[in-house]
């Protein structure tokens, strides 16, 4: 079977729902009540689906340094998947209700493992309560296999090779912040306002429309175009703790724009060596 991604319709999940090689992951998380993703999915999730968690296993312990969300422990992850079925051929479809930008992390993170079996669900939690279709409160039977990561190390560049490589000519370095928080005119979580040097601004929510559907593949070129990065050889994307840059990394996939890595620390890290 050919599986649409990177974004998958509500309509092919509610059809797919039974297939074996099918495994819905319920990424939702806020930020301001850590607790609130688990108690939405007790209370009612897509049939089927299990919950992944942003602090409890997408992401490690936070130190020091490297950002509030590090990259988690990759054999940790991976023996996490595995315990809830996910294996080489699985596809997974991740969502949320915040505009990609916890399913993107899902996301981006297998493609990083070596697991390009991953869609996104357009339209989110909402979407699908939109198309009328059925939640359950059940908890799935799963089928523990193996996960093995394949990882994709190149990816990532940490603060170091973000300093050396972010003024070259032909790197473009993105701060996927809200406009106002890349000028530094407001910060709410980290304690240090502004943006990297050199860097430039791309809002990570342009990527959707405001109720959570991801614009066209035209509309994804387009932001790309804005800021001239078609010529580019790396294009290295961050945000606050690396969450949010991921939806970024989706668009320049959509947009057939394959230089694209993540600075995993990103704005939380960057502002501890202040």
């Amino acid at each position: 079977m050919n599986y649409p991604t990177p974004i998958v319709s509500t309509k092919w999940l509610h059809d797919h729902l039974n297939d074996d090689l099918v495994q819905v992951v319920d990424c939702r998380f806020a930020l301001q009540d850590p607790m609130l993703g688990i108690r939405q999915y007790q209370s009612g999730h897509i049939p089927g689906a299990i919950h992944l968690d942003l602090n409890r296993d997408l992401s490690s312990q936070v130190k020091t340094h490297g950002g509030r969300h590090p990259l988690p422990h990759i054999h940790r992850l991976g023996h996490t998947l595995g315990s809830c079925g996910i294996g080489s051929k699985t596809f997974v479809v991740a969502y949320d209700d915040s505009r990609f930008a916890f399913a993107a992390r899902l996301w981006w993170l297998l493609r990083y493992m070596g697991h390009t079996r991953v869609g996104i669900l357009d339209g989110g939690f909402q979407g699908w309560l939109a198309a009328g279709y059925d939640l359950t409160q059940d908890s799935p039977t799963l089928q523990p296999t193996t996960f093995v990561p394949q990882v994709r190390c190149h990816w990532v560049v940490d603060i170091n090779q973000v300093k050396q490589r972010k003024d070259l000519p032909n790197v473009v370095l993105v701060d996927s912040r809200q406009g106002d928080r890349y000028r530094g005119e407001r910060e709410p979580i980290d304690p240090v306002a502004g943006h990297i040097p050199g860097a430039v601004n791309l809002f990570w929510q342009s990527v959707t429309t405001d109720d959570g559907y991801m614009r066209s593949t035209d509309r994804q070129k387009a932001r790309w175009q804005q800021i001239g990065v078609s010529q580019t050889e790396e294009i290295m994307v961050y945000c606050g703790s690396g969450v949010t840059a991921c939806v970024n990394l989706l668009s320049l996939e959509l947009a057939g724009i394959t230089t694209g890595k993540l600075y995993a620390g990103s704005w939380s890290d960057w502002c501890s060596y202040l």
